[in-house]
């Protein structure tokens, strides 16, 4: 048995896998793509020291700002954890934001072919409003499932549909059999009255501001990495780099990052509500124990 629980950020997942590896042996493992990276520990919410040396942690903190986090990578790491929590009689209990992980977990990866070097260079020279536009003009279909500014998806789905002939969206529906076929997942989501959630996002941030996150953002940046590499898009590191460049107050900073935190808080909400499957709804604000079958 796999368990699996998932919830927006700021829910309180952490806390509540604590409470569960107390109640029996558990893995705790993380299935959130930013808190993979070990250089930004305070701004991704990453479990502190203390938090990890409470319970057994696996995949936080375990690539550094460079490596690409993609669902690949992670079901390459998942996969021996959840097999050797299994060994050892221990729960694994997936923990994360990231429903992507889970879901290729589940159901199978998508096979999407490889993009050549040279057309991928080719895409990621164009800003938001060309990607679209080019994604607009070779399959219009397409282009109304990503928002006019989303870069990054938006870069992916022109590069894939460049290279192939064919839409991101066909090849995410070409999946590989799951990775476990006879395994039972148990999963749990949290959940909060938007406003209760923002409030908390809000209160966070200032708490990651207190706790050194500018910091954390200057020695990322001090790191020489490329504008693409994807840690770059971790909720307020965009915003904070902004201001460190001068093109943002510090308070101008802070409020976007927390917008725009709080406007993802709202795509997983979304997110969980058309695909959370057989997960049980939890509320946040007083979480029970969840009760997982023995294994």
């Amino acid at each position: 048995m796999i368990g699996v629980l998932m919830g927006p950020t700021g829910t309180g997942k952490s806390a509540l896998a604590l409470r569960i590896a107390q109640a029996q042996p558990t893995v705790i493992i993380n299935a959130d793509a930013m808190q993979m990276v070990a250089d930004l520990r305070i701004i991704t919410a990453r479990p502190t020291m203390a938090e990890e040396a409470q319970a057994e942690h696996a995949l936080y903190g375990v690539l550094r700002a460079k490596e690409p986090t993609s669902v690949a990578r992670w079901l390459a790491l998942a996969v021996p954890v959840i097999e050797r929590a299994w060994e050892q009689g221990k729960l694994p209990l997936l923990v994360g934001g990231t429903g992507m992980y889970i879901k290729a977990l589940r159901e199978g990866l998508a096979q999407i072919p490889p993009v050549p070097d040279m057309v991928r260079a080719q895409v990621r020279t164009m800003d938001a409003p060309a990607l679209h536009a080019a994604l607009q003009k070779n399959d219009a279909a397409s282009a109304q499932h990503f928002k006019p500014g989303d870069t990054q998806r938006l870069a992916r789905a022109l590069e894939v549909l460049l290279a192939t002939g064919k839409p991101i969206q066909w090849w995410q529906q070409q999946r590989t059999a799951p990775v476990f076929t006879d395994v039972a997942y148990t999963a749990y989501y949290l959940t909060l009255p938007r406003e209760q959630l923002y409030a908390r996002l809000n209160t966070r941030f200032a708490a990651m501001m207190d706790a050194g996150a500018l910091a954390e953002v200057r020695a990322l940046m001090q790191a020489g990495l490329a504008a693409d590499t994807p840690i770059l898009r971790a909720h307020g590191v965009p915003e904070l780099m902004a201001h460190m460049n001068g093109a943002m107050a510090l308070d101008e900073a802070i409020d976007k990052a927390q917008q725009n935190t709080r406007n993802y808080a709202k795509r997983q909400m979304t997110w969980l509500r058309h695909s959370a499957g057989d997960a049980v709804a939890l509320d946040a604000a007083k979480p029970p124990v969840p009760n997982f079958s023995k294994l």
